[in-house]
């Protein structure tokens, strides 16, 4: 504060006499510098598991480009049939399945399949409709093709010896291939060729076949096609860009080819996906040539596709057929899907009735008390990640009713159970870092195929390791300071399935398991299959997702919670959509409709009613495959009361036969709590024995905190979701 001072002055002012000069001040020391920012302590690098030296993963550099050799590979990808044995086993890349000829490295085959059903499985019946190669007359050496680019929506397969690139984007109506350098083309067919047809440029021929398909072929500039036997057509040297059609059967042809005219010149040779905002998917194709992209959505796409955020136009009346329903053309490069949100929380979503408290509380301290006995009875990666999933939800259940009593127990044998395996000390078992395709292995799946349900091999990681990311978010959140110190190997462990990356530093395979256009996951791994990859559980599938939601709820990772809600959802819709099988639905079929409510494995060119590990006689076990583990998010992907109450009343008459385990029983008893607790309540509690990811403690949670309708908080799609509310 500034003061006034005011003098008086009582005499006359007079000049100041000179006072002696002061002496020179002493030299000014620099300032001392600026302490250093706090910072936050992050590793220097992510964490690795000890590396694998595996003798069963095949070799990646047979059919992957050297450049892609440096990053994480695909393990669970649309065309991982094209990188296993001798690369020619096809693979479904809608509307096609598209099949490289193996060892030639010239040639490859495109059919529009048909479809062949009964009651137990259906799949799509592969023929060589068009056969595109070099012609034989050509000069080339045999090879094998390479992969020279890859994303979430696309494969490019060079054949060097030949010339030859095919851009192989997903939904695309054409099979789009540059010739590099100037070959005479030959296209053969099973089929007898009963017309060639060229336009008057040249540039678009239309091939008629005798099985009733008509064909038509596309080039940037003019090519002379011939036919040159019954079922062969050759071409004088040409270099440019072809694309191959089939024109779709059914609504009006002539409108369908002018469609296929009138986007022939725009041609897509990439897809990505980004997961940028939350619940939101786009998708964004590089394309080239010029005019609009046309690309065919599948009914889960036109579902969510929200028009109101890009500038895309369906075509209803252009269809393909497809194993997963009608193919619709969609034109634009930049889709928004929008799915509809999930909420992911700890505890049950309606709340569990107050009343039942005390007998929950009774259940889990005789479960609680059982921890005690449980030693290491397995080594399976499988196994041991439900065991301690289960006794995670101990934790769990008795946080929401209110009795802590029992969680030091259960942390105990959480830390017990889990820190062998992060601290690598397991006995008989462990998590290794293979660095030939980028994953987590197990120990004993890198000496054996077999081991650990072909983990060694990239086959189920999302199931196994998303019961054990589930048991590590829960101690996490029971016990914050071990969570911190552990959270390097369980941000690894959660890493190898949920990565985003796609530089060549990273460490993990973008989204190992989940297919960003099918919307849902994979668990085939590196094996080659006939009809693709596969997935039989999709409830262990959401698990996966919903355990990293929950990591992230754990860590305060917005990010990582917004990313594994999402996925989830995805998981929950597609489950829904292809998995479910209602009694109104015809997407199937009449037959295979009429004696099955949820498919057994899903292929990406197959639908089987049998399990890997059951016949589809056991219907207990079908629903109950697509049940476990029981869980709140449980609550949103069985949300369908009605389909609910179809499903159990067509697994019920498989629980009476004579062997059927109680464990199998108590997910169908779980299923019939959705609508009549009562029942389910009293059959539960007659049960002597469970799943071994489950226990009597979790059944009653569930069935006890089946609200009625009127308690939730929205209905429809957002019926999880209360702020939907205010959202419209």
């Amino acid at each position: 504060m500034l003061r006034t001072i005011t003098r008086r002055i009582s005499r006359p002012f007079r000049k100041p006499k000179p006072k002696p000069p002061l002496p020179p001040p002493p030299p000014v020391s620099p300032p001392p510098p600026p302490p250093a920012p706090v910072m936050s302590r992050l590793p220097s690098a992510p964490f690795l598991f000890p590396r694998a030296a595996s003798t069963v993963l095949p070799d990646p550099s047979r059919f992957f480009s050297p450049e892609l050799l440096r990053s994480p590979l695909p393990t669970n990808s649309f065309f991982q049939n094209f990188a296993l044995n001798d690369g020619g086993q096809m693979e479904y890349i809608h509307p096609y399945l598209i099949k490289p000829s193996p060892g030639d490295g010239r040639s490859l085959s495109i059919c529009y399949p048909d479809r062949f059903s009964n009651s137990g499985f259906l799949y799509q019946v592969f023929n060589a409709d068009l056969t595109v190669s070099v012609s034989q007359g050509e000069s080339y050496s045999s090879s094998r093709h390479v992969i020279t680019a890859f994303d979430d929506l696309s494969v490019t397969l060079d054949f060097p010896s030949a010339g030859l690139r095919y851009w192989l984007v997903r939904g695309s109506p054409y099979v789009t291939c540059s010739v590099l350098r100037g070959a005479e083309i030959s296209i053969s067919t099973i089929h007898a060729v009963i017309s060639l047809t060229p336009s008057s440029s040249r540039t678009k021929h239309v091939i008629g076949l005798n099985n009733g398909q008509t064909w038509i072929v596309y080039s940037s500039s003019p090519i002379s096609l011939r036919q040159v036997g019954v079922s062969a057509i050759s071409s004088d040297r040409f270099s440019g860009i072809l694309r191959v059609a089939a024109l779709p059967e059914g609504g009006n042809l002539a409108v369908s080819e002018e469609v296929l005219d009138r986007f022939s010149s725009c041609y897509p040779v990439s897809g990505g996906a980004v997961l940028g905002r939350p619940f939101c998917l786009e998708y964004r194709f590089e394309k080239r040539g010029w005019g609009d992209l046309l690309i065919l959505a599948h009914p889960l796409h036109l579902r969510m596709l929200s028009q109101d955020d890009c500038s895309v136009t369906v075509l209803e009346g252009f269809k393909y057929r497809s194993i997963d329903g009608d193919l619709v053309g969609v034109v634009g490069d930049s889709w928004v899907l929008k799915p509809n949100p999930v909420s992911v929380t700890w505890h049950s979503i309606k709340g569990v009735n107050v009343e039942a408290f005390p007998e929950i509380i009774s259940a889990l301290c005789k479960d609680v008390e059982g921890l005690s006995s449980v030693g290491a009875t397995t080594t399976s990666s499988y196994f041991y990640g439900k065991l301690i999933a289960r006794a995670a939800r101990l934790a769990l259940i008795a946080e929401e009713v209110g009795f802590p009593d029992v969680v030091p127990t259960v942390r105990k044998f959480l830390k017990d159970k889990i820190e062998p395996w992060l601290d690598g000390n397991f006995s008989g078992n462990g998590f290794l870092y293979d660095e030939k395709w980028g994953g987590i292995v197990t120990q004993q799946g890198a000496v054996d195929s077999g081991a650990d349900f072909g983990f060694g091999v990239y086959n189920d990681h999302h199931y196994h390791l998303g019961y054990f990311v589930y048991a590590i978010a829960v101690l996490a959140k029971i016990d914050p300071a071990w969570g911190r110190k552990y959270r390097p190997q369980a941000y690894s462990l959660m890493a190898d399935f949920m990565s985003l990356g796609r530089k060549t530093s990273s460490l993990y395979t973008r989204l190992r398991c989940f297919d960003l256009y099918k919307l849902h996951s994979w668990a085939g791994g590196l094996t080659e299959f006939a009809d693709g990859r596969n997935q039989e559980s999709t409830s262990e599938a959401v698990n996966a997702y919903y355990s990293a939601a929950l990591m992230g709820l754990a860590y305060g990772d917005a990010h990582l919670v917004t990313t594994g809600s999402m996925l989830a959802s995805f998981e929950i819709h597609a489950a829904q959509a292809w998995w479910h099988v209602r009694e109104q639905d015809n997407l199937y079929g009449v037959d295979f409709t009429r004696e099955n409510r949820v498919v057994g494995v899903l292929w990406a060119n197959k639908r089987d009613s049998g399990l890997w590990f059951a016949a589809p006689d056991r219907r207990e076990c079908r629903l109950g495959i697509q049940v476990l583990p029981l869980l709140p998010i449980t609550e949103t992907l069985f949300s369908d009361e009605e389909f609910v109450g179809q499903l159990v009343r067509w697994a019920y008459p498989a629980i009476s036969k004579a062997g059927v385990e109680d464990g199998w029983k108590g997910f169908v008893y779980s299923m019939e709590g959705v609508y009549d607790r009562g029942s389910a309540l009293q059959k539960v509690r007659s049960l002597s024995g469970f799943d071994d990811g489950n226990s009597l403690s979790n059944l009653l949670w569930w069935i006890h905190s089946r609200g009625s309708e009127d308690e939730m908080g929205c209905k429809g799609g957002h019926k999880f979701c209360w702020f939907g509310h205010y959202c419209h």
